[in-house]
């Protein structure tokens, strides 16, 4: 299954200015509009790579979330733009609302996921996509549903994460493509260990990432990637009412074709913030060794990590991240 004797690598604590990286830059678009109408503008910039059967991925949240994506806002947008779009899931590997089909499908009653059809892609089974060039995997256990569609919208509320750091679109696929039982094990649990969670940091940075690779190689282009910096707790979306109390302000929504300048411009707008604005996700980030996610993205040959971010709110100009971020307003619940 794995390369022999694999080593995770290292240096997922340590932020890498913009100024060092090197190498092609995509576009990323962006604005400060957290409304379903800037959802809507925003995405119009990438959803031209979709054709056919489109699934839509998403996180859909524990019961009462207080942080998930407003529903509201992803109506607008499935009603009014992808109108035949089906919102796709996997069951969680942990014991929670979403553990079994049954109890996925009471969750999605309860937080308002019902004005289009959901995908419960592993209620029926499992497939494996090959993974190209990794080295802990050769290939990942995903819903076998998620073979039905031919483009992927990867619909993301970016924020903290209790193991991954951060949870961008690199999460929202590594972890909710692949399935609740084999999958989800493969990425976060040694074979024969007795701790569910024992792969932390690089190792699982890395083994999330491969399991990225593997939808997105899938989908061939046929995918595109929004981030919404809102609501943005330390904790995930899995941990519902017990998330920790969002203290980050909230920044905007970006756009990309490209996965890794998509998740890594949303961490240089955290880290473009003042310290008293981002010392809890940054705090979150290096702990979990989570910016490991970019570097081995980059690594993979998954995209670039420069960029150009296009500020749509003003005619498409080309902004900095600081520029970005400049005279946010504190959060308010």
């Amino acid at each position: 299954m794995a390369a022999q004797d694999p080593v995770p690598g290292t240096g997922g604590n340590r932020y890498i200015p913009y100024a060092e990286r090197t190498g092609e830059r995509s576009d990323v678009f962006f604005t400060r509009d957290l409304s379903a109408e800037g959802l809507r503008r925003i995405a119009a910039r990438v959803t031209g790579a979709l054709s056919g059967k489109v699934a839509v991925k998403l996180h859909t949240g524990e019961q009462h979330g207080p942080n998930i994506l407003p529903r509201p806002w992803v109506r607008s947008l499935i009603e009014n733009d992808l109108p035949d779009a089906t919102i796709v899931e996997t069951n969680t590997y942990y014991e929670g609302d979403r553990y079994t089909t049954e109890q996925h499908h009471e969750t999605l009653k309860t937080n308002g996921w019902t004005f289009c059809p959901v995908d419960i892609m592993d209620a029926e089974g499992t497939a494996m996509l090959p993974v190209k060039g990794g080295k802990w995997f050769t290939e990942m256990s995903v819903g076998k549903d998620l073979l039905d569609y031919d483009s992927l919208f990867v619909l993301t509320h970016f924020k903290g994460h209790t193991q991954g750091g951060f949870g961008g679109s690199n999460k929202n696929i590594g972890i909710g493509c692949a399935d609740g039982r084999i999958g989800k094990a493969m990425i976060h649990t040694t074979p024969g260990s007795s701790d569910q969670w024992d792969i932390r940091t690089e190792e699982f940075m890395e083994r999330m990432t491969e399991s990225t690779k593997a939808v997105v190689d899938h989908f061939a282009g046929n995918i595109c990637y929004v981030d919404v910096m809102r609501n943005m707790s330390v904790s995930c979306d899995c941990e519902g009412r017990n998330a920790q109390p969002v203290v980050t302000p909230n920044v905007g929504i970006l756009a990309s074709l490209d996965i890794l300048a998509v998740d890594q411009a949303c961490v240089d707008l955290v880290y473009a913030m003042r310290p008293e604005e981002n010392h809890a996700l940054v705090e979150r980030i290096e702990s979990r060794h989570g910016l490991r996610q970019l570097t081995y993205m980059k690594e993979l040959g998954m995209g670039h990590d420069r960029y150009r971010l296009i500020d749509i709110d003003h005619d498409d100009r080309e902004i900095t991240a600081a520029d970005g971020v400049r005279d946010l307003a504190p959060f308010k619940a």
